[in-house]
């Protein structure tokens, strides 16, 4: 049986913060409000809200404030977060700076005025994309880049990692077995290299994306992957940020990578 969504909504302006409790208890949210930092230290003693919505709050700056110590608290550092900001014309007295807005960490950011209901389906929005994790299959034929890339990986509370491979061959199989979400891919391994593996699993399994992870990032290379199904390539030098930030592109956007620059450039 699937348990109740707890939403913790955050607002200083009454009949805005009753109106959107009201619309999401009655899609069977259990719904906790607070209209101030105090208010809201104290429900996060008791709660174990799913996500927060974090509206305005006066004076200027106060929102933000209260977004960094939900993002080092322990409780709730890695929740899903909207921020709803002020409107227009109340944005000198509650709204957010822009230095501010450049370090929000949000799935979701919405200026007022807005209507409950249409918050209600964005909280959804974000409470679906929360409780699904991204499938990830791993392939290369050396442990010890294996189990780096799993550390990586498995630091993302949105990431799973599946299974392991050791060459192409093996993750046509994995493939096959497991129905992961992305491959990461290495090119040179035994048996069956990489880009046959690419190209097995493109037309075999299309609903499942490759991502090639490769320190032969020559040109050659790269286009042949990309002529070969994959949605992106990423050279092994490149930061691991990269890795997780390309792993969430393509699922989430279904969108093929920019080409990298090659070792040549």
């Amino acid at each position: 049986m699937e348990t109740t969504k707890k939403i913790l909504i955050v607002d200083d302006e009454p009949d805005f913060l009753l109106a959107l409790q009201r619309t999401l208890e009655a899609k069977l949210y259990q719904v906790a409000t607070a209209s101030n930092r105090a208010e809201v230290q104290e429900s996060i003693k008791t709660i174990d809200p799913d996500v927060i919505i974090l509206g305005t709050m006066t004076p200027r700056g106060e929102a933000f404030s209260l977004h960094q110590w939900l993002r080092q608290h322990p409780k709730t550092k890695d929740l899903p977060v909207l921020v709803i900001d002020a409107a227009p014309e109340k944005q000198l007295i509650k709204g957010w700076r822009r230095d501010e807005a450049m370090v929000m960490e949000a799935e979701d950011y919405i200026a007022k005025p807005i209507e409950p209901a249409s918050m209600a389906v964005r909280t959804q929005a974000v409470l679906e994309r929360a409780a699904k994790r991204i499938k990830v299959l791993i392939v290369d034929d050396h442990s010890v880049v294996r189990d780096g890339i799993r550390a990586v990986l498995t630091l993302q509370k949105d990431i799973e990692v599946v299974g392991e491979a050791v060459n192409g061959k093996d993750a046509v199989e994995k493939v096959r077995q497991l129905l992961p979400d992305v491959v990461i891919m290495d090119i040179v391994m035994p048996e069956m290299d990489g880009l046959e593996a690419t190209k097995r699993i493109y037309k075999e399994y299309p609903q499942t994306k490759v991502l090639m992870l490769s320190q032969y990032d020559d040109e050659e290379n790269i286009l042949a992957a990309e002529q070969l199904g994959a949605y992106g390539f990423i050279p092994k030098r490149a930061a691991s940020s990269q890795l997780i930030n390309g792993i969430k592109a393509i699922y989430y956007m279904g969108e093929h990578l920019q080409r990298p620059a090659t070792a040549s450039d």
